[in-house]
């Protein structure tokens, strides 16, 4: 019966948990599902990760290119892809990436320039002949609400794992060499973490919302935070927010950037590099 009424009437059925500060999942209205993390997972890769909040699930995988720089003669390039395919979810279709894939990806590479997290200086081999190319693919193998944290998650633990092999440029001949069996880690001088809120009903804010929460919400916003600092604030739309609203969730995003650094630097650890 509690089935039928959750399908028939789902805002109604949500709040009747609500009004007594709890979701049908028994989380508190600030609190994160589970997040559990895997760093190294792809040995193809320059740096790889698998993160997962609840039962969203994402891959992130980063191959390094050689290529000749841009007019500036000595910056690399981030390049981002978020890939969303029906294996992960009914909601997306076969085909060219979606609106939500697309977002995802620009909002990745918006982090990466809003943080300056990885120099793009610190990516040139030789200056006004070659740079790296860093090709973050983030692959979603499950979905159940909160991309964008389990993204930034996914990226920013492979990135801080990313080691690459070292390239030398032949003066005379301008023959390229690569040793493989010597790698330098990449420089990471900071790491961002995002953290998600909706709006349900115009007023409460819920933290890290499921696939179905996301379907009922009115608004959403994402905060990024580096240690005490806030690097940007995502608001597409939707109910706009109060100024205690917007505070309530700076805090909560500083709260969940700590929780989500101590993780990646424990399973950092944790992995022989």
């Amino acid at each position: 019966m509690a089935d039928q009424y959750r399908i028939a009437q789902p805002k109604d059925y949500y709040r009747q948990f609500l009004e007594k500060d709890v979701r049908p999942d028994n989380r508190g209205l600030g609190e994160y599902r589970a997040t559990v993390m895997n760093i190294g997972c792809v040995s193809t890769a320059e740096g790889s990760s698998l993160v997962k909040i609840g039962n969203t699930t994402v891959m992130c995988g980063i191959k390094a290119e050689v290529a000749e720089p841009g007019v500036d003669g000595k910056n690399g390039y981030l390049v981002p892809n978020v890939e969303l395919s029906p294996l992960c979810s009914a909601n997306f279709r076969p085909g060219p990436p979606g609106e939500l894939a697309q977002v995802l990806s620009q909002n990745m590479a918006d982090l990466i320039a809003d943080s300056q997290c990885v120099k793009l200086e610190n990516l040139c081999v030789c200056p006004g002949k070659l740079v790296w190319v860093l090709h973050i693919d983030l692959v979603c193998l499950d979905y159940d609400g909160n991309l964008m944290d389990a993204c930034t998650l996914a990226m920013m633990s492979a990135l801080k794992s990313t080691s690459l092999p070292v390239v030398t440029v032949d003066e005379e001949s301008g023959e390229i060499k690569t040793d493989p069996s010597s790698r330098t880690l990449l420089p990471v001088s900071c790491c961002p973490v995002s953290t998600t809120l909706i709006v349900f009903d115009n007023k409460l804010l819920l933290v890290d919302p499921t696939s179905e929460e996301e379907s009922l919400a009115t608004g959403a916003v994402t905060v990024v935070t580096e240690g005490k600092n806030v690097c940007s604030i995502y608001k597409p739309g939707g109910t706009p927010l109060t100024d205690k609203q917007i505070r309530d969730c700076i805090e909560r995003g500083f709260i969940r950037g700590k929780e989500a650094r101590s993780l990646i630097e424990e399973t950092l650890c944790s992995v022989d590099r």
